[in-house]
């Protein structure tokens, strides 16, 4: 709690030091704002109005990594910024400032078991790029491949769990202070984000996401992947092979290139779903650093990707239910919509659909009538927001990153060609994707997978079926005996109903002979012990022999 508290300080007061107070428009703050932290953040104001975007990346840069991945998210999202501030964000996707190549060359030295002059047959410890989490240095192996040594930077881990504290902390403040913030799932969210990027400190586990991804594009006309080298990865040290290409911010380059820009920007939208609904292992962390663009053929550019740290994906369930949602969207279908919303259970079971609908409809409709340029995402997230409040929609932490992932695209788009049309180019992808779901091509795939399977089964299959006939024919017997004992206990009560009425006879003989000879007087008792003897012997017969 207390490094909790000292570091929640330190951001306070980095704040202050970079006067990041004046990016605030107290002007349209309340008057308990304006009046209290305005009046005290308005000293020196003036003064601090310049390059206000570079006092934003400093203080960022200076705060770590969990902050500067923000800003990398912040930077793709022109269309919410001052060009100057996107501009200086911009530089915290390759442009963080690094560490010493010496202290790079002994993390590789330590964690490879080798000097580096025996490891490569060159090396530079000048840095190629520096990034939140790691920076990149040029090398050649022995063998003669130029390829880039990704080092993590040292003590980063200590900082990111500070970070990661101080997060956990104001998300169980939201969720105990607000109704709106126990729906939104902050805990949750901090939680899913922990794993996320802890697990981007372990280059290890980002070598092992670069060759899934890989086999996944193997020969795509869309995507490359390059090469990772195993024998030089470990957990702080990754080598992989060099690509050469232009990065997808770099807008001037592409058009002297004369990239076709649209095929370009629809190409990436197609990469975005092919990854998340056919092979549900996607690129999470798509800012433009990250991509680079191959221009040997301009009218059908390639992509390239590196940096594959954050990875998501979805199972069966969300993928469909997305996949649904999406294509009702696009029909303009809001009725379907918020039914889905109450069959998955993200609104409570007795919201009224009619009403839901209507919501929904007032915040989407907008968005078809105009291209991408002109959609405003942030008033639809706000609109989309109003609606979740009022219908006690929750937030699904699963889908996070994924939206996280289409904020990134968007961006992206936005900046290679603003008149895409994101709805005309993924509902072809998606309608197909939902037939291949639905058709026989699945069902084959499912065949296939089971084969092998079915295969190992198929000897024990004789002693399965004997198995099953032996256990029919146990239970068959065992019903029979069954039968024949409920049959026999049948007769036995018909005998019994049909010999009561003279057992009954007998039992009143035995007593009266018993009454007969208690009352009978000595004049009478040896005429009555004859009755009483006869009464007895026709009692007994009764009783025993018509039982």
């Amino acid at each position: 709690m207390f490094t909790s508290a000292f570091r929640f300080l330190r951001i306070i007061l980095t704040v202050m030091r970079f006067r990041l107070d004046a990016l605030v428009p107290f002007s349209i703050s309340p008057w308990y704002i304006r009046y209290s932290l305005g009046l005290f953040c308005s000293i020196g104001r003036k003064r601090a109005r310049k390059n206000k975007g570079e006092r934003l990346r400093l203080a960022l840069e200076s705060l770590g990594p969990i902050f500067i991945k923000f800003g990398q998210i912040l930077s793709t999202r022109r269309d919410l910024l001052d060009d100057d501030i996107a501009d200086e964000l911009a530089k915290l996707q390759d442009k963080v400032p690094a560490f010493s190549g010496q202290v790079a060359q002994a993390i590789i030295e330590r964690d490879l078991k080798a000097p580096v002059e025996e490891l490569f047959a060159e090396f530079s410890a000048d840095p190629l790029a520096s990034a939140s989490i790691a920076q990149v240095h040029t090398a050649t192996l022995h063998s003669g491949e130029e390829v880039v040594v990704k080092v993590i930077r040292p003590n980063i881990e200590k900082t990111i769990r500070k970070d990661i504290g101080l997060l956990h902390i104001l998300a169980n403040l939201i969720t105990r202070m607000s109704d709106d913030g126990r729906r939104l799932k902050p805990v949750e969210v901090v939680n899913d984000y922990e794993h996320t990027i802890l697990d981007e400190l372990d280059l290890a586990k980002e070598a092992a996401n670069t060759g899934l991804l890989q086999r996944n594009f193997v020969d795509s006309e869309l995507l490359y992947v390059p090469q990772v080298y195993w024998d030089y990865c470990h957990g702080n040290v990754m080598v992989m092979e060099r690509i050469s290409g232009i990065p997808v911010a770099d807008i001037a380059s592409l058009n002297k290139a004369n990239v076709d820009m649209k095929c370009l920007a629809e190409r990436g939208v197609e990469i975005f779903f092919t990854q998340v609904f056919s092979h549900s292992f996607f690129h999470a962390d798509m800012h433009p650093g990250n991509i680079f663009v191959d221009v040997t053929n301009p009218q059908k550019p390639k992509y390239i990707a590196i940096d594959c740290a954050i990875m998501g994906s979805l199972d069966d369930a969300d993928k469909s239910y997305l996949a649904r949602n999406l294509l009702a969207f696009f029909k303009r279908d809001y009725r379907l919509v918020a039914e889905l919303h109450v069959e998955s259970g993200w609104v409570p079971k007795g919201t009224p659909i009619h009403a839901f609908e209507s919501a929904i409809r007032s915040v989407c409709e907008p968005m078809f009538a105009k291209p991408l340029k002109d959609i405003s995402f942030g008033q639809v997230l706000i609109g989309l927001f109003q609606t979740a409040r009022r219908f006690n929609m929750e937030v699904q932490p699963q889908l996070v990153l994924l939206e996280k992932t289409l904020l990134n695209i968007e961006g992206l788009g936005r900046q290679l060609y603003p008149d895409l049309d994101l709805w005309v180019t993924a509902k072809p992808f998606l309608e197909r994707w939902m037939r291949e779901q639905m058709g026989p091509k699945r069902i084959m795939e499912e065949a296939r997978k089971q084969a092998p399977e079915w295969a190992g089964q198929l000897p024990q299959i004789p002693n399965l079926i004997f198995s099953a006939l032996s256990q029919i024919s146990h239970q068959q017997e065992h019903m029979k005996s069954q039968t024949q004992a409920i049959e026999q206990l049948g007769e036995e009560l018909k005998k019994n109903r049909q010999g009561l009425p003279f057992k009954l006879l007998g039992l009143v003989s035995i007593g009266a002979a018993w009454i007969t000879t208690d009352t009978a007087s000595l004049e009478v008792l040896k005429s009555a012990d004859f009755i009483s003897l006869g009464l007895f012997i026709v009692g007994l017969y009764l009783f025993v022999l018509k039982s």
